[in-house]
């Protein structure tokens, strides 16, 4: 029996790649040299000719604008300074996550107030809250009841909140969307 290998997935970058050099097509291009001088509008074999004289690379910085506007620079250190750009954006970003407090037309008070510790412990790690009532059964002949129960239950919250989503019905229930402020 013939062993298959499985080839791993490349890992690809999601720092946007530049043309450089010979992928570049467009023929008439703005040009800025190493130097940060605006030469201005040339024709792409003067501009090759301008980045080998150099010894840097010719690469096309604004692909969409018309002319593209290409640099003569060194492309090796022109990706490192934009993954590194990119991860540094990348880290500063804050995820925030959505968690979810689930409560019943019949939920006891004592489970209530389990419930609404749990939800302003996720509104004070910095969370969005979706508080969601379930409708089971017969339950569902009294949905103005269930609307009730899910805002007396955000009213009753202490954390600071704003509602991002007013309450909606869905197919089993009502939910809301709180966010802290």
């Amino acid at each position: 029996m013939r062993r298959r290998f499985r080839r791993k997935p490349k890992r690809t970058s999601k720092v946007p790649q530049m043309r450089a050099n010979e992928r570049i097509f467009a023929d008439p291009i703005i040009l800025i040299d190493h130097n940060q001088e605006h030469i201005g509008e040339i024709a792409l074999s003067e501009a090759r000719a301008i980045a080998e004289e150099a010894g840097l690379d010719l690469v096309e910085v604004s692909p969409k604008a018309r002319p593209p506007v290409c640099k003569i620079l060194d492309y090796g250190k022109f990706q490192y300074a934009q993954a590194k750009q990119y991860r540094q954006a990348k880290s500063q970003q804050k995820v925030v996550t959505t968690k979810g407090v689930r409560i019943g037309l019949r939920t006891d008070t004592h489970d209530l107030e389990f419930k609404k510790k749990q939800a302003e412990k996720f509104l004070s790690k910095g969370n969005k809250v979706k508080v969601e009532i379930i409708l089971r059964g017969r339950e569902k002949a009294h949905q103005g009841l269930a609307r009730e129960n899910i805002q007396k239950f955000v009213q009753t919250l202490e954390t600071p909140f704003r509602t991002e989503e007013e309450i909606k019905k869905f197919p089993g229930g009502f939910n809301t969307i709180i966010a802290p402020e």
